[in-house]
């Protein structure tokens, strides 16, 4: 398969990280962003020094300047983008901030949608574009005191039906895929966030929160995710657009 250049957006740290990781060691050519710069460097440089090609750009995907300013450094066409940039805040809705709610579909939603549209026209006159959004197993449910994350992840399925339709002449797809909860920092953080929420312990909240819904009762990992990511890339992928690949261990089975 075709080496290509891959924009992976929040990818300083988590799940972006080990997709990046994973993708510059079957060959392909890496672009780390991250709103911290310092962060995407150390993830470039982690993957230069095990042999991979990578570069590093600070970018807010809540901002059209910062996009724009980012994607005009590059030196090559963006042939994939991973938005994956994310955060979490874990209140019930009469204690959630808006500016905090805001703040979450900006850059889970607005954002993805902005950096897609930036790198669209690119796409479209190579006749050949990628795009896989990093979504949720709440994408597809709900759980409480997530009002802000489960609206923004929802929404990636519908971006993703709407950019497939709009892109269909062209060789590019859009998917969305929807894990369970993968062993992240940001999933450390929800830990202690639902057991202070829900006043119990942090190993109950493994236990009987995250993995007790899916019947495999197991973290999803980096390389699971950038298997799919890969596959998604691929020749064998070019009809598939437009879809939710589901990785939840069962969840939503019944």
């Amino acid at each position: 398969m075709a080496q290509r250049h891959v924009l992976i957006t929040g990818a300083g740290s988590g799940i972006g990280a080990g997709i990046a990781h994973d993708l510059a060691a079957r060959g392909d050519q890496i672009t780390v962003s991250d709103l911290s710069l310092e962060a995407a460097e150390a993830t470039a440089r982690a993957i230069r020094d095990a042999g991979g090609k990578a570069e590093a750009l600070a970018m807010d995907v809540a901002s059209d300047e910062s996009v724009n300013a980012a994607l005009d450094q590059l030196s090559d066409p963006v042939e994939v983008l991973i938005n994956n940039a994310g955060l979490q805040h874990v209140a019930a809705l009469a204690d959630f901030p808006m500016s905090k709610w805001d703040q979450l579909i900006q850059i889970m939603l607005v954002g993805a949608a902005r950096v897609t549209r930036a790198v669209l026209p690119g796409m479209e006159a190579r006749n050949f574009g990628r795009i896989i959004n990093i979504g949720s197993i709440h994408s597809l449910v709900a759980s409480p005191y997530k009002s802000a994350y489960v609206a923004a992840k929802h929404g990636l399925l519908g971006l993703s039906k709407v950019v497939a339709l709009e892109t269909a002449k062209s060789d590019i797809t859009i998917n969305t895929i929807c894990p369970t909860y993968v062993k992240t920092p940001l999933v450390e953080q929800q830990i202690e966030s639902q057991a202070r929420s829900h006043g119990i312990p942090k190993s109950q909240v493994v236990d009987e929160i995250m993995l007790k819904p899916m019947p495999k009762g197991v973290f999803i990992s980096f390389e699971e995710l950038a298997g799919i990511c890969h596959f998604l890339i691929g020749p064998a992928a070019r009809n598939i657009t437009g879809q939710t690949i589901t990785v939840d261990g069962g969840w939503t089975v019944s």
